[in-house]
Protein backbone atom coordinates (compact mmCIF):
# COMPACT_ATOMS: atom_id res chain seq x y z
CA UNK A 1 0.00 0.00 0.00
CA UNK A 2 1.26 3.18 -0.72
CA UNK A 3 -0.64 6.07 0.52
CA UNK A 4 0.14 9.98 -0.49
CA UNK A 5 -1.58 13.05 0.08
CA UNK A 6 -3.13 14.05 -3.66
CA UNK A 7 -1.46 17.13 -5.05
CA UNK A 8 -3.29 19.55 -7.28
CA UNK A 9 -1.55 18.17 -10.68
CA UNK A 10 -3.14 15.20 -10.33
CA UNK A 11 -6.81 16.26 -10.57
CA UNK A 12 -8.51 18.67 -12.64
CA UNK A 13 -12.23 19.82 -12.94
CA UNK A 14 -14.22 17.98 -15.18
CA UNK A 15 -12.00 14.88 -15.26
CA UNK A 16 -12.66 11.39 -13.83
CA UNK A 17 -10.75 10.60 -11.05
CA UNK A 18 -8.61 7.19 -10.87
CA UNK A 19 -8.67 6.29 -7.64
CA UNK A 20 -11.01 6.35 -4.39
CA UNK A 21 -9.67 9.11 -2.41
CA UNK A 22 -9.48 9.02 1.55
CA UNK A 23 -9.36 11.13 4.21
CA UNK A 24 -6.49 11.11 6.71
CA UNK A 25 -8.37 9.24 8.80
CA UNK A 26 -9.07 6.10 5.99
CA UNK A 27 -12.64 7.04 5.78
CA UNK A 28 -13.70 7.21 2.05
CA UNK A 29 -14.50 10.22 0.72
CA UNK A 30 -15.70 9.62 -3.11
CA UNK A 31 -14.79 6.75 -5.05
CA UNK A 32 -13.07 6.31 -8.33
CA UNK A 33 -14.25 7.61 -11.66
CA UNK A 34 -16.00 10.51 -9.71
CA UNK A 35 -15.95 13.90 -11.35
CA UNK A 36 -15.22 17.35 -9.86
CA UNK A 37 -17.42 19.83 -11.27
CA UNK A 38 -16.58 22.69 -8.94
CA UNK A 39 -13.80 24.46 -7.89
CA UNK A 40 -15.24 24.13 -4.01
CA UNK A 41 -15.09 20.49 -4.79
CA UNK A 42 -11.75 20.13 -6.41
CA UNK A 43 -10.62 22.79 -3.12
CA UNK A 44 -11.59 20.19 -0.80
CA UNK A 45 -10.62 16.52 -2.42
CA UNK A 46 -6.91 18.40 -2.50
CA UNK A 47 -7.11 19.71 0.93
CA UNK A 48 -8.63 16.49 2.42
CA UNK A 49 -7.56 13.25 0.29
CA UNK A 50 -5.43 10.55 0.93
CA UNK A 51 -5.13 7.74 -2.03
CA UNK A 52 -3.53 4.44 -2.02
CA UNK A 53 -1.27 4.77 -5.54
CA UNK A 54 0.90 1.88 -5.88
CA UNK A 55 2.27 2.67 -9.30
CA UNK A 56 3.08 6.11 -7.85
CA UNK A 57 6.58 6.36 -9.24
CA UNK A 58 6.83 3.95 -12.01
CA UNK A 59 6.06 5.15 -14.70
CA UNK A 60 5.86 2.04 -16.56
CA UNK A 61 2.80 0.75 -14.72
CA UNK A 62 1.32 4.15 -15.54
CA UNK A 63 1.33 4.44 -19.57
CA UNK A 64 -1.91 6.47 -19.86
CA UNK A 65 -0.68 9.31 -17.56
CA UNK A 66 -0.37 12.23 -19.65
CA UNK A 67 3.76 12.96 -19.67
CA UNK A 68 5.75 14.84 -16.52
CA UNK A 69 6.14 18.49 -17.36
CA UNK A 70 9.44 18.22 -15.78
CA UNK A 71 10.45 15.52 -18.13
CA UNK A 72 9.44 17.31 -21.57
CA UNK A 73 11.22 20.29 -20.57
CA UNK A 74 14.69 18.24 -19.30
CA UNK A 75 14.40 16.59 -22.77
CA UNK A 76 14.13 20.16 -24.83
CA UNK A 77 17.12 21.58 -22.90
CA UNK A 78 19.71 18.89 -23.01
CA UNK A 79 17.96 18.34 -27.17
CA UNK A 80 18.61 22.45 -27.79
CA UNK A 81 22.70 22.65 -26.37
CA UNK A 82 24.06 21.14 -29.26
CA UNK A 83 21.71 22.40 -31.94
CA UNK A 84 22.97 26.29 -30.63
CA UNK A 85 26.58 25.12 -30.58
CA UNK A 86 26.22 23.93 -34.00
CA UNK A 87 24.35 27.22 -35.19
CA UNK A 88 27.16 29.34 -33.48
CA UNK A 89 30.01 27.37 -35.04
CA UNK A 90 28.03 28.08 -38.78
CA UNK A 91 27.05 24.15 -39.39
CA UNK A 92 24.38 22.86 -40.94
CA UNK A 93 20.80 23.04 -40.98
CA UNK A 94 18.90 22.81 -37.61
CA UNK A 95 14.95 23.90 -38.07
CA UNK A 96 13.74 20.05 -38.31
CA UNK A 97 15.64 19.19 -34.80
CA UNK A 98 14.42 22.85 -33.15
CA UNK A 99 11.25 22.22 -34.04
CA UNK A 100 11.05 19.14 -32.32
CA UNK A 101 12.51 21.17 -29.09
CA UNK A 102 9.50 23.48 -29.85
CA UNK A 103 7.61 21.08 -30.03
CA UNK A 104 7.98 20.03 -26.31
CA UNK A 105 7.95 22.78 -25.07
CA UNK A 106 4.49 23.61 -26.49
CA UNK A 107 3.68 19.86 -25.30
CA UNK A 108 5.08 20.88 -21.87
CA UNK A 109 2.69 24.10 -21.80
CA UNK A 110 -0.04 21.86 -22.95
CA UNK A 111 -0.10 19.27 -20.18
CA UNK A 112 0.09 21.85 -17.26
CA UNK A 113 1.39 25.35 -17.62
CA UNK A 114 1.74 26.42 -13.96
CA UNK A 115 3.80 23.48 -13.71
CA UNK A 116 5.99 24.81 -16.63
CA UNK A 117 5.80 28.25 -14.71
CA UNK A 118 7.15 26.32 -12.03
CA UNK A 119 10.02 25.24 -13.56
CA UNK A 120 11.55 28.42 -13.85
CA UNK A 121 12.37 28.60 -10.19
CA UNK A 122 12.27 25.29 -9.13
CA UNK A 123 14.47 23.67 -11.93
CA UNK A 124 17.30 25.48 -12.39
CA UNK A 125 20.15 23.20 -11.90
CA UNK A 126 18.71 20.92 -15.15
CA UNK A 127 21.12 22.67 -17.58
CA UNK A 128 23.37 25.79 -17.83
CA UNK A 129 21.67 29.30 -18.04
CA UNK A 130 22.23 29.91 -21.64
CA UNK A 131 20.10 27.30 -22.30
CA UNK A 132 17.77 27.20 -19.71
CA UNK A 133 17.12 31.26 -19.78
CA UNK A 134 16.03 29.98 -23.76
CA UNK A 135 13.69 27.16 -22.54
CA UNK A 136 12.15 29.18 -19.85
CA UNK A 137 12.17 32.55 -21.93
CA UNK A 138 9.64 30.22 -24.40
CA UNK A 139 7.37 28.70 -21.75
CA UNK A 140 6.68 32.65 -20.90
CA UNK A 141 5.75 34.06 -24.44
CA UNK A 142 4.15 30.81 -25.31
CA UNK A 143 2.01 31.33 -22.13
CA UNK A 144 1.31 34.73 -22.61
CA UNK A 145 1.06 34.70 -26.36
CA UNK A 146 -2.01 32.28 -26.08
CA UNK A 147 -3.71 33.95 -23.31
CA UNK A 148 -4.02 36.86 -25.72
CA UNK A 149 -4.91 34.58 -28.71
CA UNK A 150 -2.16 35.38 -31.55
CA UNK A 151 -2.07 32.84 -34.47
CA UNK A 152 -0.18 29.39 -33.75
CA UNK A 153 1.45 29.42 -36.92
CA UNK A 154 3.26 32.97 -35.02
CA UNK A 155 3.43 31.33 -31.98
CA UNK A 156 5.45 28.88 -33.62
CA UNK A 157 7.75 31.24 -35.31
CA UNK A 158 8.16 33.11 -31.79
CA UNK A 159 8.98 30.01 -29.95
CA UNK A 160 11.46 28.82 -32.23
CA UNK A 161 13.04 32.83 -31.58
CA UNK A 162 13.04 32.68 -28.23
CA UNK A 163 14.92 29.23 -28.69
CA UNK A 164 17.42 31.25 -30.71
CA UNK A 165 17.52 34.86 -29.13
CA UNK A 166 20.82 34.43 -27.96
CA UNK A 167 22.83 32.54 -30.41
CA UNK A 168 24.66 35.77 -31.42
CA UNK A 169 26.35 35.54 -27.96
CA UNK A 170 26.20 32.18 -27.18
CA UNK A 171 30.01 32.44 -25.23
CA UNK A 172 29.00 34.69 -23.16
CA UNK A 173 25.87 33.93 -21.75
CA UNK A 174 27.34 31.79 -19.05
CA UNK A 175 30.19 34.30 -17.89
CA UNK A 176 30.80 34.29 -14.34
CA UNK A 177 31.72 37.86 -13.92
CA UNK A 178 30.86 41.28 -14.60
CA UNK A 179 31.33 41.87 -18.80
CA UNK A 180 34.16 43.93 -20.67
CA UNK A 181 33.83 46.75 -22.49
CA UNK A 182 34.47 44.91 -25.65
CA UNK A 183 32.14 42.45 -24.37
CA UNK A 184 29.24 44.77 -23.96
CA UNK A 185 29.82 45.48 -27.52
CA UNK A 186 29.10 41.90 -28.71
CA UNK A 187 25.98 41.51 -26.81
CA UNK A 188 25.03 44.83 -28.45
CA UNK A 189 25.53 42.85 -31.64
CA UNK A 190 24.22 40.03 -31.07
CA UNK A 191 20.57 39.94 -32.72
CA UNK A 192 22.30 40.95 -36.11
CA UNK A 193 24.62 38.46 -35.51
CA UNK A 194 22.00 35.80 -34.58
CA UNK A 195 20.02 36.25 -37.38
CA UNK A 196 23.62 35.94 -40.18
CA UNK A 197 23.94 32.97 -38.09
CA UNK A 198 20.62 31.59 -38.42
CA UNK A 199 20.28 32.30 -42.37
CA UNK A 200 23.66 30.14 -42.58
CA UNK A 201 21.96 27.29 -40.94
CA UNK A 202 19.07 27.88 -43.53
CA UNK A 203 16.32 29.56 -41.38
CA UNK A 204 14.20 31.56 -43.75
CA UNK A 205 11.26 32.64 -41.38
CA UNK A 206 10.91 35.87 -41.59
CA UNK A 207 8.84 36.56 -38.23
CA UNK A 208 11.47 34.03 -37.01
CA UNK A 209 14.27 36.51 -37.80
CA UNK A 210 12.39 39.80 -36.88
CA UNK A 211 11.86 38.29 -33.32
CA UNK A 212 15.55 37.48 -32.95
CA UNK A 213 16.56 40.99 -34.19
CA UNK A 214 14.11 43.05 -32.21
CA UNK A 215 13.73 40.97 -28.83
CA UNK A 216 16.15 44.16 -27.13
CA UNK A 217 13.89 47.05 -28.76
CA UNK A 218 11.75 49.22 -26.73
CA UNK A 219 8.62 50.54 -26.76
CA UNK A 220 10.23 54.39 -26.86
CA UNK A 221 12.40 53.50 -29.48
CA UNK A 222 15.46 53.25 -26.71
CA UNK A 223 16.43 49.85 -27.46
CA UNK A 224 18.59 48.32 -29.84
CA UNK A 225 19.95 47.36 -33.18
CA UNK A 226 17.23 49.41 -35.04
CA UNK A 227 15.85 51.82 -32.08
CA UNK A 228 12.56 50.70 -33.12
CA UNK A 229 9.44 52.01 -30.81
CA UNK A 230 5.99 51.00 -30.59
CA UNK A 231 4.35 49.07 -33.40
CA UNK A 232 6.98 49.14 -35.42
CA UNK A 233 8.07 45.99 -32.97
CA UNK A 234 6.42 42.95 -34.02
CA UNK A 235 4.16 41.22 -31.37
CA UNK A 236 5.84 38.31 -30.41
CA UNK A 237 9.49 40.09 -30.07
CA UNK A 238 7.51 42.32 -27.15
CA UNK A 239 6.39 39.11 -25.75
CA UNK A 240 10.23 37.75 -26.05
CA UNK A 241 11.54 40.90 -24.51
CA UNK A 242 8.77 40.55 -21.59
CA UNK A 243 9.99 36.90 -20.91
CA UNK A 244 13.14 37.47 -21.28
CA UNK A 245 13.86 40.61 -18.78
CA UNK A 246 11.74 38.25 -16.34
CA UNK A 247 12.94 35.10 -16.33
CA UNK A 248 16.15 36.33 -16.15
CA UNK A 249 15.59 38.27 -13.39
CA UNK A 250 14.11 35.45 -11.39
CA UNK A 251 17.53 33.09 -12.37
CA UNK A 252 20.56 32.69 -10.02
CA UNK A 253 23.68 33.63 -11.77
CA UNK A 254 26.93 33.64 -10.93
CA UNK A 255 27.82 37.14 -10.03
CA UNK A 256 24.14 37.82 -8.54
CA UNK A 257 21.33 36.68 -6.64
CA UNK A 258 18.11 36.18 -8.14
CA UNK A 259 15.26 38.55 -7.71
CA UNK A 260 12.47 37.21 -5.63
CA UNK A 261 9.35 36.39 -8.61
CA UNK A 262 7.06 39.60 -7.13
CA UNK A 263 9.75 41.50 -7.48
CA UNK A 264 10.61 40.98 -10.79
CA UNK A 265 7.27 41.68 -11.79
CA UNK A 266 6.62 45.00 -10.55
CA UNK A 267 10.13 45.79 -12.28
CA UNK A 268 8.34 45.00 -15.43
CA UNK A 269 5.62 47.07 -14.70
CA UNK A 270 7.55 49.93 -13.71
CA UNK A 271 9.25 49.23 -17.34
CA UNK A 272 6.07 49.16 -19.03
CA UNK A 273 6.17 52.96 -18.59
CA UNK A 274 8.76 53.28 -21.21
CA UNK A 275 10.68 50.40 -22.86
CA UNK A 276 8.19 47.49 -22.72
CA UNK A 277 4.30 46.82 -23.87
CA UNK A 278 2.50 48.38 -21.21
CA UNK A 279 -1.11 45.93 -22.35
CA UNK A 280 1.33 43.28 -22.42
CA UNK A 281 2.71 43.38 -19.44
CA UNK A 282 -1.05 43.32 -17.60
CA UNK A 283 -1.50 40.54 -19.42
CA UNK A 284 2.07 39.05 -18.22
CA UNK A 285 1.08 39.72 -14.86
CA UNK A 286 -2.44 38.42 -14.86
CA UNK A 287 -1.75 35.18 -16.38
CA UNK A 288 1.73 34.49 -13.60
CA UNK A 289 0.27 35.97 -11.01
CA UNK A 290 1.34 38.89 -8.14
CA UNK A 291 2.48 35.73 -6.88
CA UNK A 292 4.17 33.73 -9.65
CA UNK A 293 3.55 29.66 -9.40
CA UNK A 294 6.53 28.09 -7.51
CA UNK A 295 7.55 31.44 -4.92
CA UNK A 296 8.21 31.17 -1.80
CA UNK A 297 5.97 32.34 1.05
CA UNK A 298 5.01 32.96 4.61
CA UNK A 299 1.33 33.03 5.20
CA UNK A 300 0.01 34.94 8.36
CA UNK A 301 -0.81 32.21 10.53
CA UNK A 302 3.27 31.51 10.20
CA UNK A 303 3.39 28.70 7.88
CA UNK A 304 5.69 28.41 4.83
CA UNK A 305 5.25 27.13 1.39
CA UNK A 306 5.06 27.19 -2.20
CA UNK A 307 2.62 28.70 -4.70
CA UNK A 308 1.03 25.69 -5.86
CA UNK A 309 -1.00 27.07 -8.51
CA UNK A 310 -3.36 30.50 -9.47
CA UNK A 311 -6.56 31.26 -7.68
CA UNK A 312 -9.67 33.13 -8.53
CA UNK A 313 -7.89 36.74 -8.68
CA UNK A 314 -4.00 37.56 -9.28
CA UNK A 315 -3.16 38.48 -5.66
CA UNK A 316 -4.85 35.13 -4.23
CA UNK A 317 -2.95 31.88 -5.14
CA UNK A 318 -3.39 28.66 -3.58
CA UNK A 319 0.08 27.56 -1.54
CA UNK A 320 1.18 23.84 -0.42
CA UNK A 321 2.82 24.54 3.23
CA UNK A 322 5.74 22.33 4.56
CA UNK A 323 6.81 24.47 7.19
CA UNK A 324 4.59 24.61 10.38
CA UNK A 325 4.20 28.32 12.27
CA UNK A 326 6.73 26.76 14.81
CA UNK A 327 9.64 26.27 11.81
CA UNK A 328 9.44 22.31 12.04
CA UNK A 329 8.69 20.62 8.83
CA UNK A 330 5.10 19.22 8.29
CA UNK A 331 4.79 15.67 7.83
CA UNK A 332 2.33 16.50 5.02
CA UNK A 333 2.03 19.56 2.44
CA UNK A 334 -1.34 21.64 3.66
CA UNK A 335 -3.22 23.06 0.57
CA UNK A 336 -4.25 26.99 1.79
CA UNK A 337 -6.86 29.05 0.21
CA UNK A 338 -4.94 32.81 0.65
CA UNK A 339 -8.31 34.11 0.12
CA UNK A 340 -9.05 33.30 4.23
CA UNK A 341 -7.51 35.45 6.83
CA UNK A 342 -5.31 33.49 8.12
CA UNK A 343 -3.58 32.15 5.56
CA UNK A 344 -2.97 35.36 3.66
CA UNK A 345 0.40 36.07 2.05
CA UNK A 346 2.09 38.01 4.89
CA UNK A 347 5.59 37.58 3.12
CA UNK A 348 7.34 36.33 0.31
CA UNK A 349 10.82 34.41 0.84
CA UNK A 350 13.55 33.63 -1.17
CA UNK A 351 15.46 29.84 -1.18
CA UNK A 352 17.12 30.58 1.44
CA UNK A 353 15.27 32.12 3.62
CA UNK A 354 13.14 28.36 3.28
CA UNK A 355 14.87 26.33 5.64
CA UNK A 356 13.77 22.83 4.07
CA UNK A 357 13.66 21.15 0.03
CA UNK A 358 11.12 19.87 -1.38
CA UNK A 359 10.58 17.55 -4.41
CA UNK A 360 8.75 19.06 -7.87
CA UNK A 361 5.97 15.83 -7.39
CA UNK A 362 4.84 16.29 -4.21
CA UNK A 363 3.36 19.52 -4.81
CA UNK A 364 2.32 19.43 -8.19
CA UNK A 365 1.81 15.72 -8.86
CA UNK A 366 2.76 13.32 -11.43
CA UNK A 367 2.88 16.27 -14.20
CA UNK A 368 6.62 16.80 -12.13
CA UNK A 369 7.74 13.55 -11.92
CA UNK A 370 11.77 13.74 -12.37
Amino acid sequence: MTIRRLPYGDVRLGELLPWDVCGDNGALLVRKGYVPTSDGQLDALVARGFIDDPDYRDPVAAVAEPPSVVRLLNQALTALEPLLQRIAAGGGAVQAELEQVAALVRAAVDVNPEVAAACILHNQQAASYTVRHCIDTAVVALIVARAIKREPAEQQSMLLAALTMNVGMLQLQDERGLLTDAERSLVRAHPERGIALLRQAGVQDPVWLDCVLAHHENEDGSGYPRGLAGDAIPCPAKLIALADRYCARVSTRPYRKPMLPNAALRDILLEARHALDAQLGAVLIRELGIYPIGTYVRLLNGEVGVVARKGLNSTTPYVQTFIGPRGAKLDVFLQRDTRADLSAIRDVLSAEQVDATFRMDQVWGRAALP
